[in-house]
């Protein structure tokens, strides 16, 4: 997906000459805390719930009342990857889309998104997930891959999280089965280390996987 398929209709952008109470107002009705400002149609900033609270004249325009507005914006061809991390390192709630010429197409918030993401069909696909942790420079999805598939699994989704304080990432995996033990000893006899794991599994299954590799690090 990329940005202009995110757009979300019902979010409306202000105007210049709309008054910070109006913008409030809006802001409560629509569940975000900030909304893009247009003049003549064109994207002129964002404005943030914050920046209206620091007001005391809510009666008076954005247009009075801020003279230079921010102007965070996604071009239209952008990734949702890239729409997800601009939303994330700005702290957003809702993020402007704009075309090639930066004339204004729309908005889309993170509500909209997540709904979006959700109903993708790795995620809406039965099966099960899988946390694993290992060092940053011995990752191989190749090999993560072939592991998973030599269960007769498939892998529909993977994302990696890392921390600038560590060496280590950890990858989550989406994997197209509910029942994850054969999965997670083999990625274990790869020294491979499980920090999380989501399935369908009965309790005496569940007791017996952890016994066993209970008795396997016993026999280390």
């Amino acid at each position: 997906m990329i940005a202009i398929d995110l757009i979300n209709d019902e979010i409306p952008p202000l105007k210049h000459s709309d008054t910070a109470e109006k913008a409030l107002n809006w802001m409560d009705e629509f569940k975000v805390s900030h909304l893009p400002v247009l003049k003549d149609g064109n994207y002129v900033g964002m404005v943030s719930e914050n920046d209206i609270l620091d007001q005391l004249e809510l009666h008076k325009t954005l247009d009075e009342l801020f003279q230079h507005l921010p102007r965070p914006s996604v071009l239209r061809q952008d990734h949702i990857y890239q729409v997800l991390s601009r939303i994330s390192e700005l702290n957003l709630t809702v993020i402007t889309v704009l075309d090639k010429d930066e004339k204004y197409l729309g908005c889309s918030n993170v509500q909209h998104l997540m709904s979006l993401i959700a109903k993708t069909g790795s995620i809406r696909e039965n099966g099960g997930i899988l946390v694993i942790e290992m060092a940053a420079i011995d990752y191989s999805l190749a090999q993560i891959g072939q592991i998973v598939e030599s269960n007769d699994a498939k892998i529909l989704s993977s994302y990696i999280m890392s921390s600038p304080d560590s060496t280590n990432i950890e990858v989550t995996l989406k994997i197209n089965k509910i029942e994850l033990d054969r999965i997670i000893r083999t990625f274990e006899r790869y020294d491979y280390t499980i920090k999380a794991s989501f399935q369908k599994s009965g309790n005496l299954n569940d007791m017996k996987f952890r016994y066993d590799a209970l008795m396997n690090y016993l026999n280390l």
